[in-house]
């Protein structure tokens, strides 16, 4: 870009436009690679504080005392030392910080904001898209159909003033940065292969890594079925969760512990689980309120320490050797997160048999 080059026409780009500033402002004025990552770093260490100052935006919103306050942002503040120097290496502090954003302003009553800013979110890296169902849902229920309708519109046109101009210069270049996400093969640390793993050092399963899409992964047929099937059940948990929210009562409460559940399906249930993903749950567990929301975020302190125990020091024995010990954390901080989206999940049931009690309408 420095140089005049266009992403995505004169060169490939893995990420959505959205992703763009967190790589070229670090980069401009022919910065070496030290500069660029001292930058990088920077900028990352940024997001983080205003995601901490988003957090709290939000926790003030919802009503939280002075315990609870302290114990969310504590949680927030030392998250990063859980998950350990990823979190400064990768981009997804930025559209971490851009979600913890839209939340704040849609639980203080800004709607409109907040689909703005979740607009922006996905045009980042597209994940926050999981959460644009209940955005809208709980416009919809509160403030009436227009209302939600006028959201979604401003939603998808923040989206759109980033994607269209680089989808107009080079719509098969964007395109192919947005289908090589979804054509991902079945990640060496995701769930099935979690299960996989376990199987070759429990039983001598013959497994074989592939290097492709960025990422080592498994391949075979088993993989590739496996791959399909944990898609297929991603989709119908956000699905059932996404219904789940829209025929219950629209409360903050309740809102909140519905974006912390979808968000956890998609990390938990994708056939891709990078360590970095984990850092989209840090703003948005805990806010989960009660004895539900502690377990929550101790369940999510426990994967983020689980993931720093392997990565990056021992990722590649893993993924080159199927080391032992790696192959066992990895199965466990899988199936942790597995209990977590549990948790997080029965407590939107209880709220909406809760609702229902008190006289409520679905």
């Amino acid at each position: 870009i420095d140089d005049g080059r266009v992403p995505y026409r004169n060169f490939g780009v893995e990420y959505p436009p959205g992703a763009l500033p967190a790589f070229v402002v670090p980069a401009l004025g022919d910065a070496d690679f030290q500069t660029f990552t001292r930058r990088f770093e920077g900028f990352m260490a940024v997001c983080g504080l205003a995601l901490l100052a988003f957090v709290a935006v939000a926790l003030v919103a919802l009503g939280a005392g002075t315990r609870r306050l302290a114990a969310a942002l504590g949680f927030v503040a030392l998250a990063p030392l859980a998950v350990g120097s990823v979190v400064l290496s990768r981009f997804d502090l930025w559209p971490a910080a851009l979600t913890a954003a839209a939340l704040a302003a849609l639980l203080s009553g800004r709607e409109r904001l907040g689909h703005g800013a979740l607009g922006l979110a996905v045009a980042a890296k597209l994940y926050p898209a999981v959460l644009a169902p209940l955005a809208v849902a709980y416009v919809w229920k509160r403030a009436g159909r227009r209302e939600a309708m006028r959201c979604g519109a401003i939603m998808a046109g923040a989206t759109a003033i980033v994607v269209l101009p680089f989808l107009v210069l080079s719509p098969e270049g964007v395109w192919d940065s947005l289908t090589r996400q979804a054509s991902r093969p079945l990640q060496i640390e995701s769930l099935g292969s979690a299960f996989l793993l376990a199987a070759h050092q429990a039983f001598g399963l013959d497994i074989t890594m592939d290097s492709s899409h960025g990422s080592q992964n498994l391949a075979g047929t088993l993989p590739g079925v496996l791959a399909v099937l944990q898609a297929l059940v991603q989709v119908a948990v956000l699905v059932a969760i996404w219904v789940a929210f829209a025929r219950g009562p629209a409360d903050k409460e309740r809102f909140v512990l519905a974006c912390a559940a979808v968000l956890t399906a998609f990390v938990a249930l994708g056939k891709v689980l990078s360590p970095q993903f984990l850092i989209w749950l840090i703003p948005v567990v805990p806010l989960v309120r009660g004895r539900r929301g502690l377990a929550a975020s101790g369940l999510l302190a426990a994967a983020l320490v689980l993931t720093q125990l392997w990565f990056p020091f021992r990722y590649w024995d893993l993924a080159l050797e199927f080391d032992g010990p790696a192959s066992w954390l990895v199965l466990v901080r899988d199936l942790v997160l597995l209990v977590l989206l549990a948790v997080l999940a029965l407590g939107l049931r209880e709220r909406y048999a809760d609702g229902l009690a008190g006289g409520r309408a679905p």
